[in-house]
């Protein structure tokens, strides 16, 4: 067994002997398919033989000595690629319709809710718009033009490129226009509940229902009663009418949401989803009391950033976790703020009888916190609708991880003390922390900074103002600086936040480069073979003690997943939403930003004679894929590709069905760097590949240019789209 496969056993807490054979046994006959006609000769024993990437991997079994040959030649295709005998149901695309409104971009993750065996509410996120894809197919796809061009010889007549559009008359018509394209962008995020159902013949398909909606990124603007709620400390200052800052004089109600990009799903059948990259649209900072920095403070600029500027948008309103009830047709949502602000990934939910409730989540920015909510109260019952109440009081708590494996929760309250980690333990050598009396926050970049700062404040108390609550309300409000203040733990991109049976907590950490937010800690984010920074990704585990969701300190366990098999990785680089299936395996999808995608490295060595980045090799790995991880038997610790996503994709949100037969995932901005390929285009690329073993050989790749996904014929514009993905036997994906 090779030392990785044992090092994951270790990982999970099994050994190959107490191991049982997986439940993935099936016999598989030889395949044809193109990217899956070799490797394993008979299946391996799983029920699906595994796809070929562009990278020799250790999971499709072609001896080293024969990958140069094997590899020496890929062609990339537009399309989902899954094994043979798999396929998939286009369930939704953007501009469908959905209820009074239409299906979003860049649909991210999936909640579904099964009201029976095969039917049930399916509730999907909208991440963000993709500028150029979504700007050249807008009119193709929603049936109405957008004033583009003007507003674009607006933006390239100033000299930084940007529009306070905020302080323009209301009768000038660059506001009108710049207001239209806002609008229209912010529809595309958010929410959507639609209703599906499962044919005889095992195909997914829409039914209409009352409970169909959208709550997008404007849902409140015209009609109160479709605004957002709120809960928690944060409502008392949202509910002030003058503070340092700005409010937009809703009180709690809160108008739309957007950035939605990862979530969790509750045992009383709400759906949860996290707000994340809200700085792209309204003002991330804040003052001591919490209170918002202008809209002017985010501009609109070309690459449609500051939509929330026009329409007033209060940044202090946007980050939050959202929880919705799909069969409530009236839920537009609540923002429970004691859950904390920051740029939520993911939510893992421990909800056990006798306990209290204990969501997780991770801050994905570099440099970014792993978030611990406790309630106050214990649940009763974990199917009761009431459990939304444990929202509603509770604390938030940072991870403080040591570099021994240990490690302890930080409240994040008024008399926590004030001790910021030194920016020379972290990649990059940079931190931020909350400035004082602007408000904001400011790049502390040397050792002797930070501890003048731990001087100066010697409480969270210090750094922020009002009452007892409204100063809670505003830590919350502040959270990712105001963990960074107490000295919570920097690290890389946490993304999903999954709990297993056990009650273990599984983590991925997607990057460990540096970056204008910070980067992680050295001491606890390094590659397989002790490199820091490391961009490639980890999974943690981490297990509380006593196995307590409440409790105040656990243990923690790295490992480091991605990278090329040759320096010790897996054969994939940045890991992000995991899914557990019924029998406790892994599946994981990874986050390659699309800049990455087949990027030509056609050496090594660069044209000054160094090497090249670790960010650069992500060209090597090619599309965004899926993958499974066997946690149990004898191919337990081994990583096999079950596809990979279209042209400049990424694929998110993998979720069961109950009987395992379904795997439902989003297609999120295929084509987005390019747009809609042109008649059928394509180049020919050269990367500097190794074998498993570390040979160098050069492979020459067909890469298409843009995508025509899912529609596939020449004039078709790509759409992010909502798949369920099954075998055309029907029978279980997982055995």
């Amino acid at each position: 067994m090779s030392l990785k496969r044992r090092h994951f056993l270790m990982f999970l807490g099994v050994t190959a002997g107490a191991a049982s054979l997986p439940s993935l046994v099936k016999a598989s006959a030889p395949s044809t398919s193109p990217q899956a006609s070799s490797g394993v000769a008979d299946g391996g024993g799983l029920s699906f033989r595994p796809v070929k990437g562009p990278m020799p991997y250790d999971g499709f079994e072609i001896k080293a000595a024969q990958q140069a040959k094997e590899y020496g030649s890929y062609v990339v295709k537009d399309e989902l690629v899954l094994p043979e005998g798999f396929t998939y149901d286009v369930i939704g695309s953007w501009g469908d319709t959905v209820g009074d409104s239409r299906f979003g971009y860049n649909n991210d993750y999936l909640s579904f809710v099964q009201t029976g065996p095969n039917e049930g509410y399916l509730t999907i996120n909208f991440e963000y718009i993709s500028p150029k894809a979504w700007a050249q197919a807008y009119e193709a796809v929603v049936g109405e033009a957008l004033p583009m061009e003007p507003v674009m010889t607006a933006l390239a007549s100033i000299e930084d490129g940007k529009i306070d559009a905020s302080s323009l008359p209301d009768s000038d018509s660059l506001k009108a226009q710049i207001q239209m394209i806002s609008e229209a962008a912010l529809t595309d995020q958010g929410l959507g509940v639609i209703s599906i159902r499962r044919q005889a013949d095992g195909r997914w398909f829409r039914v209409e229902a009352n409970t169909d909606r959208r709550i997008t990124g404007i849902s409140g603007l015209e009609d109160r009663d479709r605004a957002l709620k709120s809960t928690g400390p944060a409502t008392a200052i949202f509910n002030k009418t003058k503070g340092q800052g700005y409010s937009d004089g809703l009180g709690s109600l809160i108008i739309g949401s957007f950035g939605n990009c990862a979530g969790g799903t509750t045992p009383w059948g709400s759906a949860l989803s996290a707000e994340e990259n809200i700085q792209n649209q309204v003002p991330e900072a804040v003052y001591a009391d919490g209170s918002s920095f202008m809209p002017s403070a985010k501009a609109f600029d070309a690459n449609l950033n500051g939509q929330g500027n026009v329409l007033g948008l209060a940044g202090n309103k946007y980050g939050w976790i959202v929880e919705v009830d799909p069969s409530n047709p009236n839920d537009y949502g609540t923002k429970h703020t004691w859950l904390g602000r920051f740029r939520h990934e993911a939510v893992g939910v421990r909800v056990e009888t006798g306990r209290r409730l204990a969501f997780y989540s991770g801050d994905d920015r570099r440099g970014g916190h792993v978030y611990k909510y406790v309630s106050r109260n214990v649940v009763i019952d974990p199917q009761s609708k009431t459990n939304s109440r444990l929202l509603t009081d509770g604390m938030l708590y940072a991870a403080k991880l040591a570099a021994d494996g240990t490690g302890r929760w930080i409240a994040l309250e008024s008399s926590t003390p004030v001790d910021p980690v030194i920016p020379s333990t972290v990649a990059g050598g940079m931190i931020t922390l909350p400035k004082r009396p602007e408000g904001g926050f400011s790049k502390v970049e040397s050792d002797a900074a930070a501890a003048d700062f731990k001087r100066q404040y010697a409480a969270l108390s210090d750094l922020y103002e009002g009452d007892a609550v409204e100063k809670q309300g505003a830590i919350l409000i502040d959270a990712h600086f105001a963990a960074n203040s107490v000295g919570a733990t920097n690290t890389a991109r946490p993304e999903d936040t999954m709990i297993a049976a056990d009650g273990s907590l599984y983590i991925t950490f997607t990057s460990g480069g540096p970056g204008g937010d910070g980067g992680p800690d050295i001491t606890v984010f390094q590659g397989p073979n002790g490199e820091t920074p490391y961009e490639h990704g980890w999974i943690m585990k981490l297990m509380e003690d006593r196995n307590d969701p409440a409790a105040m300190t656990f243990r923690w366990e790295m490992l480091a997943l991605g990278g090329e098999p040759a320096d010790g990785g897996w054969g994939f680089s940045n890991p992000d939403n995991l899914e557990l299936d019924a029998n406790g395996n892994l599946w994981m999808v990874t986050d390659m930003s699309t800049s990455k995608h087949n990027v030509e490295v056609a050496s090594r060595i660069d044209s000054e004679g160094n090497s090249v980045s670790q960010s650069t090799l992500r060209g090597l790995f090619g599309n965004n894929s899926i993958w499974f991880i066997p946690t149990t038997g004898s191919l337990a610790g081994k990583a096999y590709m079950f596809g990979y996503g279209p042209m400049e994709c990424e694929m998110t949100g993998p979720f069961f069905t109950q009987d395992q037969s379904t795997l439902f995932m989003s297609a999120q901005h295929p084509g987005e760097t390019h747009g809609r390929r042109e008649d059928l285009a394509f180049e020919t690329r050269k990367f500097a590949m190794k074998t498993t073993n570390g040979e160098d050989f050069i492979q020459s790749r067909q890469v298409p240019i843009g995508s025509n996904w899912p529609g596939k014929e020449a004039a078709d514009f790509p759409k992010p789209s909502v798949v369920a993905i099954r075998r055309l036997d029907g029978e279980g994906i997982t055995g």
